[in-house]
Parts: C-alpha cells; sequence; structure tokens
C-alpha cells in the first residue's frame, strides 16, 4: 500500500470517528470504513474498554461507550504513520477527552490491516498504560 492510500484511508476513519464521538456521525459512516469481519484489539485494564471486538457491531458498541464515557469530548488526532510495502499501517495518535472537568490525553501507537480501502483490524498499544487506562 503506498503511503498515500494509506494516510487517505485513516483520514476518513478518524473524520468519522471524531463525528462519532462528538454526536454529529452515525454509526452507518464508521461501519462503512470497516470490514464485516473486524477485529479491534483494545489492551489494558479498564472495564469499559479493554478486550478484543469481533464485528462492526462490536465494534460500534466499543465506540459508543467511549463517546459516553467522554461525554462527547474525545478525539483523536493522526501525528504520523508509517507504510511499508503490504496493508499493514501503523500511527501515532493522539487521544483527548474531557474527564472531571479536566483535559486528559494519551499517545498510542495503532497499527492498522487495511484491505480493500477498508479497516480489517486494529491493534491499539499505548505508550502510557496507566494514562491510557484513565482515558
Amino acid at each position: 500500500m503506498d503511503r498515500a492510500t494509506a494516510i487517505t484511508a485513516l483520514n476518513r476513519l478518524h473524520l468519522a470517528q471524531n463525528r462519532f464521538y462528538s454526536g454529529d456521525g452515525d454509526r452507518s459512516e464508521l461501519a462503512a470504513l470497516l470490514r464485516p469481519d473486524v477485529i479491534w484489539v483494545v489492551p489494558g485494564a479498564s472495564e469499559i474498554d479493554a478486550g478484543t471486538y469481533r464485528s462492526v457491531g462490536e465494534v460500534l458498541d466499543y465506540f459508543e461507550r467511549r463517546r459516553a464515557c467522554s461525554h462527547n469530548s474525545m478525539r483523536v488526532i493522526r501525528r504520523d504513520a508509517l507504510v511499508g510495502n503490504c496493508n499493514l499501517v501503523a500511527a501515532v495518535t493522539d487521544g483527548v477527552r474531557i474527564f472531571g472537568g479536566e483535559i486528559v490525553s494519551w499517545r498510542t501507537v495503532e497499527l492498522y490491516r487495511i484491505t480493500a480501502n477498508r479497516v480489517s483490524a486494529c491493534w491499539l498499544l499505548p505508550l502510557d498504560t496507566d494514562s491510557f487506562d484513565r482515558s
């Protein structure tokens, strides 16, 4: 996959996620960017988020829990991407939301598998697991 194609796919995903997290987007917009058999892996100790989600429905339910916990304040911001000659893309991504009246942020490396211009897998790799679990 070339860099331009990968960046376009990530930009579409993150834009749809941010619209959804703010309450402006809907499930169908995100579902169109995910393969039906998508796998989304969230590490950590968070009772709300940690787990492996194995379908569009499960991934969207996870996104809805994130939106509800953040009271529509969560945003994801891609900082950089590493693209090779396969369908895997690594993205350095910041997350931010308001929690208890304060801005909480974290950084992850997200490893995506993109198949036919849709996300077929995502593995989140937090750089600070304590911050990530509190997010």
